[in-house]
């Protein structure tokens, strides 16, 4: 088996940044066409419910200029499938969403909420846009995600990050565990197998080198990488480290 790998690059804190002073500057679009120049395979952004860092105004600027597919992570409410129907992404991302959290903190719960999730992706499936659900790595979860009709997993690699960057080395190798055994587990369902969450240079190479994970997405660590090597040059060392690490 070998899946090509793509790098999907999450520009939502160049939004924090930009709405932290309340002006336009630093624009998300700008940082969007920047990392399609730099080699960037899709551009993710997260469209919360409270609008606290992108905004109606991004997706549509998103949807005008990219030349690369825009993956559009939404919570799966009403109003966020009216605007997917009404751009129709390349991609469409369910994730949870807590108003208090400061980042996504989990995956969604898709085996406790399989009538209301096949409901809701079918229209989105229609319209041409491939839906993929933010899941732990369970394979409760992944069962479910394949009969609710989604074309793709993304998993959830945030607790390996955390575990490994408070050097709970042991916990962190037993999650990997998890996480490659349900890479394994989700492209046996016939799903294609996404990982993102925390992701940094440090923690990359053992997910990157999952034969079965076709995409990562990765925002907050290279947008803050930026601040001092660039943007481009930050997915440069990103993709070399994926690369590296499927050699």
């Amino acid at each position: 088996m070998s899946i090509e790998q793509r790098l999907g690059v999450n520009i939502d804190h160049v939004a924090t940044l930009r709405n932290a002073r309340g002006g336009a500057y630093p624009d998300p679009l700008r940082a969007a066409l920047l990392a399609q120049a730099a080699g960037a395979d899709g551009i993710t952004a997260h469209l919360r419910e409270d609008r606290r860092h992108i905004r109606d105004a991004d997706i549509d600027a998103l949807m005008g200029a990219l030349r690369i597919p825009l993956n559009f992570e939404m919570a799966a409410t009403a109003e966020m499938q009216a605007i997917a129907l009404r751009h129709k992404p390349h991609a469409v991302c369910l994730v949870p969403e807590k108003r208090a959290e400061r980042t996504t903190e989990g995956g969604l719960d898709v085996a406790a909420e399989q009538d209301r999730l096949r409901d809701f992706i079918a229209p989105l499936a229609e319209a041409g846009c491939r839906v993929s659900l933010f899941v732990a790595a369970d394979e409760r979860q992944l069962q479910a995600s394949a009969q609710v009709g989604a074309a793709v997993v993304e998993l959830h690699t945030g607790a390996y990050c955390d575990l490994h960057a408070e050097g709970n080395h042991p916990a962190a190798k037993a999650e990997l565990a998890r996480i490659t055994r349900s890479a394994q587990v989700a492209f046996e369902l016939g799903l294609e197998v996404h990982a993102g969450h925390g992701l940094s240079y440090e923690t990359v190479a053992p997910i990157a080198a999952l034969l079965e994970v076709a995409e990562l997405n990765i925002g907050h660590f290279l947008i803050g990488e930026s601040v001092f090597l660039g943007l481009g040059p930050a997915i440069a060392e990103m993709r070399r480290l994926m690369q590296n690490a499927r050699q």
